[in-house]
């Protein structure tokens, strides 16, 4: 007769657990000693950069080592987790080596505070800004060592602001970032009890068939930021908001129902403006501003030598000048680094075919599809308990 095979009894599930779990423990000990040696050669390099006059954050850099430990990763744990690890491990050295300050437009809460927060970490200091223009002033004056502002969006297209400051002032995109925009439904009630929804003008607009079939006969009432629904919804037990989940978390308005936006694919890119131009990274883009003459054929010799030099353009868009009636401007990016050869022969070959061009900054490509420290983490259209 065959013997009943005998399952592991309580006490050695225990001692199992109790093993593993001191193994665990070890590891963690030698992990905290390891990352206070890096934060030690950090610090020393910090001090180096001080001497030079160079600022913390080092956005070449950055992405050096972020490529670096992908290589070295050979799993269980994705990319994407050790991105947002080494995200807050450099975001705490950056902060020991020299007191970091970035504007961000809006209040805290906002999907710009979002992206500063996914680009810095939790560990440098924020400065929300009432408007755009405050953004660039307050990095001007020198009261932020950077600011965050948003300059596209996938679906609505260009963000004029930011897009006309870039050209008014001296300061530098010194990096980008891609962020994917999830608009949830918070409220401090079920959601068939909410009397009114607070939101920008921008949600309501880009939630637009979700609340038509759901909420089609709730008042909607438009306010300044998705920060500040979530405050009215925090203060208003019959109110609701369409807002982020950072503003969810900051002021404790439960998730209702996640990721009630139109198009799941809705995507911001902002830019991190500073007065230094990053070094080249090895895989960078450029954003210009061009001037072109009032003649036929002009805007043909502006984009002929990136043609001859094989330079792709990812991105042209025509802006008013602002100088005079019909008069136009013309904002390019383009992949490579304006001290990489053919980019700066193309851009010497452009200057004598327009009336004027300006590099507005030479940055690190970021991902087109970020990770998981981006998203929402939420299943679209569920209702949260």
């Amino acid at each position: 007769m065959a013997r009943r095979a005998r399952s592991k009894t309580p006490h050695a599930d225990a001692g199992d657990l109790g093993a593993l779990r001191r193994r665990i423990d070890e590891l963690d000990a030698r992990l905290v000693e390891l990352i206070n040696r890096r934060a030690e050669v950090a610090r020393e390099i910090g001090h180096l950069k001080a001497r030079n006059g160079e600022q913390a954050y080092a956005p070449a850099r950055e992405i050096e080592v972020y490529r670096r430990v992908s290589s070295l990763n050979k799993g269980p744990l994705p990319d994407d987790a050790f991105r947002a690890i080494y995200r807050e491990i450099m975001s705490g050295t950056i902060a020991m080596e020299r007191r970091t300050r970035v504007a961000f437009f809006g209040q805290p809460g906002t999907f710009t505070h979002l992206a500063a927060t996914t680009k810095f970490g939790s560990s440098v200091e924020y400065l929300p800004s009432r408007d755009i223009r405050d953004v660039f002033m307050t990095v001007a004056r020198g009261q932020a060592d950077f600011g965050i502002v948003p300059v596209e969006n996938s679906t609505e297209g260009g963000v004029n602001q930011s897009v006309d400051h870039l050209g008014e002032t001296r300061l530098k995109v010194v990096s980008e970032i891609y962020l994917p925009i999830h608009h949830h439904l918070l409220a401090r009630c079920a959601p068939k009890e909410i009397r009114v929804l607070y939101s920008h003008p921008q949600p309501f607009a880009q939630c637009r068939i979700w609340l038509t079939g759901h909420m089609a006969e709730v008042e909607r009432k438009e306010v300044g930021s998705t920060a500040e629904a979530a405050m009215r919804a925090k203060k208003d037990r019959r109110a609701g908001a369409i807002a982020g989940a950072l503003a969810s978390k900051l002021y404790g308005v439960p998730i209702r129902v996640a990721n009630i936006e139109d198009q799941p694919d809705n995507i911001t890119r902002f830019f991190v403006i500073g007065e230094k131009m990053s070094p080249p990274s090895g895989h960078d883009k450029t954003s210009l501003v061009v001037s072109i003459k009032d003649q036929a054929g002009a805007l043909l010799n502006l984009l002929k030598p990136f043609q001859d030099h094989q330079i792709n353009l990812t991105r042209i868009e025509s802006r008013p000048s602002k100088r005079r009636a019909w008069d136009y401007v013309f904002f390019i990016d383009l992949e490579g680094h304006v001290r990489d050869p053919k980019v700066e022969t193309a851009l010497k070959e452009i200057e004598s075919q327009v009336r004027h061009v300006e590099v507005l900054g030479s940055y690190p490509q970021a991902p087109r599809l970020p990770g998981p420290e981006l998203r929402s983490g939420l299943m679209k259209g569920k209702v949260q308990s």
